[in-house]
């Protein structure tokens, strides 16, 4: 197995897409919209501005990504990084694969010079991430997270 991490294009909005709509089952239990998420993925390959997907490549097939957005701290004069959306193929978990998506974050956000920190968001069940990010030395804040959806807003999702 040779892994290859590199930043997403739009040749691979359907497997992006495709992660996210498996990890969604996987996660919470919710079915996306593949219409929806594939718009979503392709809008912000399109916007770089709005942040950018890495992918992990085995043999030029894309095993796993995750998806950089940023928030800007006028605390810390300075953006976090929020790593989103991050999905590893079954067969290919386990395998240090997230560590170097990670990796490649940080060496990103140390070439971007404006970077104070990386945060994200994982579910309270989901004890194998939780632990995986903790030993990548990541921790757990004392920060809830709480959210209000507009109503014309939806994920078009449902619970299974």
């Amino acid at each position: 197995m040779t892994i290859h991490i590199r930043r997403a294009t739009a040749a691979d909005t359907a497997a992006i897409a495709a992660f996210n709509i498996s990890m969604a089952l996987e996660t919470e239990g919710k079915h996306l919209d593949p219409t929806t998420i594939t718009a979503g993925v392709a809008n912000m390959i399109a916007h770089p501005e709005r942040g950018f997907y890495l992918v992990a490549e085995d043999s030029a097939t894309v095993v796993g990504s995750l998806m950089v957005t940023t928030e800007w701290s006028d605390w810390r004069n300075g953006l976090f990084w929020w790593i989103q959306s991050v999905f590893i193929i079954a067969p290919y978990r386990r395998q240090g694969i997230y560590s170097r998506l990670y990796a490649t974050v940080q060496t990103l956000a140390a070439e971007a010079d404006n970077v104070c920190g990386y945060r994200l968001y994982v579910e309270k069940d989901n004890r194998p991430a939780q632990l995986t990010y903790e030993h990548l030395g990541m921790q757990a804040t004392d920060y809830l997270l709480y959210e209000a959806l507009r109503p014309s807003t939806t994920t078009r999702s449902t619970p299974h």
